[in-house]
């Protein structure tokens, strides 16, 4: 997928949802994604990165966004855990433990690193793109109605 060259604000309706998914974009890559209710006034609709998000919910194939530059302006400890969130598979989730174990330097029976992958979901600046609805019993960044969505989507 090409780069995410062009610096703006995204958005378009999705049905599936009942809101609308916008993401923010700059220097290459995007920024965060939301899930207003009304987009900014100033978002525009066309975009790749929507392009592969509609295909993505439209769930007629097993969409991955590994191609899709994020950038993740998240402590580095953070960061590495939502790095990891993003090499669960379509259709797979796995436990806080087990992504704690999955984190390099991580323990998973400390529980300081437990609440450390339980932060990073919750701040994580892009869900749908950093999938964390695949971790089944974490928080996710997501609202909770668009978060069972996505999770019913894969079949979780």
């Amino acid at each position: 997928m090409e780069d995410v060259t062009d610096a703006g604000i995204y958005a378009r309706e999705s049905s599936y949802l009942d809101r609308y998914v916008q993401f923010g974009a700059a220097s290459g890559r995007v920024l965060s994604v939301s899930f207003p209710t009304t987009p900014e006034d100033n978002a525009e609709s066309d975009h790749p990165v929507l392009d592969r998000i509609f295909e993505y919910l439209d769930g007629l194939e097993e969409i991955e966004f590994d191609e899709v530059q994020v950038a993740l302006t998240v402590p580095t400890d953070q960061r590495a855990v939502l790095e990891q969130v993003r090499e669960i598979p379509y259709g797979e989730q796995v436990d806080v433990r087990a992504l704690a174990r999955m984190t390099p330097e991580l323990d998973p029976d400390d529980e300081d690193d437990i609440i450390l992958v339980r932060t990073a979901l919750d701040e994580n600046p892009a869900p749908i793109l950093i999938p964390d609805h695949r971790v089944r019993d974490g928080p996710s960044a997501a609202p909770p109605a668009i978060e069972q969505k996505l999770r019913s989507l894969e079949g979780l």
